[in-house]
């Protein structure tokens, strides 16, 4: 096969592909990232205005791959989250100090990560704008075919990564099996400040539609994910802003005091995506492009990192011991690492949307009954920290904040 060699190459660059990047661009690996919208254009869909909740464990993967100094300064602690079931007797709070952590997450805008991924990108061959025309996976190796301001390039490389997200293209063309399902919800994105607020504390309140949640920004402002049906999602992004705004404070009540200060409104379609089996012969799929979840306990990207640190992990370990970076043997390795902790966490979220969103009496009365005893019983409530905080799962290096 003739073409530039790599060890990987990342198809896109966005929050996970960039992140995942950024790990392997001081080990000695060869790495391309190859990337469709310029960093530049407005409307890049990885760099947005959306914020984005980190567990404790995705703040020390970050540390490990050396992000999280640049970070640090624009995240809001959590150090409580307080649970309810609207209508219901139910709650619970989970406490950082309980965890005996510094916070149990942090709140921090997704543009905010992508600058420091863009700033940490050495070492790693960046194609930007770039589109990927096809590409061959033969059993020594992929090469692949993408065309950068008019001029193809023809690339050669052991491992295809790709982070193109959740309509991924290489998902598609591989043939991957995947389970999805629609939970007609949308979650609708905004901001609003609150005149009682209560900082370091999140919210997460499940309603009829979905759950609602408020996450603390600092200076009294607070990110919302309101889900909502999908039947009604156009009429609340038109309502004036105070019919919006009197309808979330009756969701959610006066915790925080009135709720003013309303910004814009984004919309996200939500669905359930798992590929069991995210990896084949020379390829392999993390991020979006292998698991969508509901944003219900705000895992998704978290779920991404894990990803990009136990895949980090497994390719610098077998490159120092002489395997191949996208044999079977090393593929075979991270699939181990990440297999259980991809399905349990998708079969978890969606549990979790049917039962609080479930009608039936006796399910209703469960969950009330659950979510009091959960606040009285220690191990229970540790074990749910745990999941929050990403430290569930296997922790190679990066999530123990350690470097590669």
């Amino acid at each position: 096969m003739s073409g530039t060699g790599y060890d990987l190459v990342i198809v896109g660059g966005g929050l996970v592909g960039g992140t995942l990047a950024c790990a392997l661009g001081g080990s000695g690996l060869r790495v391309a990232l190859i990337e469709a919208v310029a960093r530049e254009a407005p409307r890049q869909p990885s760099y947005d205005e959306r914020i984005l909740a980190l567990s404790w464990g995705s703040a020390r993967i970050l540390q490990g791959i050396g992000l999280w100094d640049a970070l640090a300064d624009s995240a809001t602690p959590i150090r409580k989250i307080h649970i309810s079931d609207r209508g219901h007797f139910g709650f619970a709070h989970l406490d950082a100090q309980e965890e005996s952590v510094p916070a149990l997450g942090y709140v921090i805008p997704a543009r905010t990560i992508g600058q420091a991924i863009q700033t940490q990108l050495q070492g790693v061959e960046v194609f930007c704008p770039a589109q990927l025309l096809g590409f061959h996976i033969q059993a020594q190796g992929v090469q692949l075919e993408i065309v950068q301001r008019d001029t193809s390039h023809l690339l050669q490389t052991a491992l295809l990564v790709a982070a193109d997200g959740g309509d991924s293209a290489i998902r598609k063309r591989l043939g991957f099996a995947y389970q999805e399902r629609s939970y007609g919800q949308d979650a609708i994105i905004t901001t609003v400040t609150a005149d009682r607020p209560r900082p370091g504390v999140a919210f997460e309140r499940f309603t009829e539609t979905g759950p609602l949640a408020l996450l603390p920004l600092g200076d009294g402002r607070y990110s919302v994910v309101w889900t909502a049906r999908e039947t009604q999602t156009q009429e609340i992004l038109a309502w004036p802003e105070q019919r919006f705004l009197d309808q979330l404070q009756e969701r959610f009540g006066y915790r925080l005091g009135t709720l003013s200060r309303l910004g814009s409104r984004r919309a996200y379609p939500l669905i359930l995506r798992l590929v069991p089996h995210p990896v084949q012969e020379r390829a392999v799929l993390i991020g979006n492009a292998a698991h969508s979840l509901h944003p219900v306990a705000g895992q998704g990207f978290n779920l991404g990192l894990r990803d990009v640190a136990a895949l980090a992990q497994t390719l610098v370990d077998a490159v120092r011991s002489g395997a191949d970076p996208g044999g079977r043997a090393t593929l075979s390795t991270y699939r181990q690492l990440r297999g259980s902790d991809q399905q349990i966490l998708g079969t978890a979220t969606d549990l979790l949307i049917w039962l609080f969103t479930s009608p039936w009496p006796p399910v209703r009365l469960a969950r009330s009954g659950g979510l009091l005893g959960l606040d009285l019983l220690p191990g229970c409530k540790h074990r749910l920290a745990r999941y929050f905080m990403g430290l569930h799962a296997s922790q190679p290096r990066l999530a123990r904040g350690l470097p590669l």
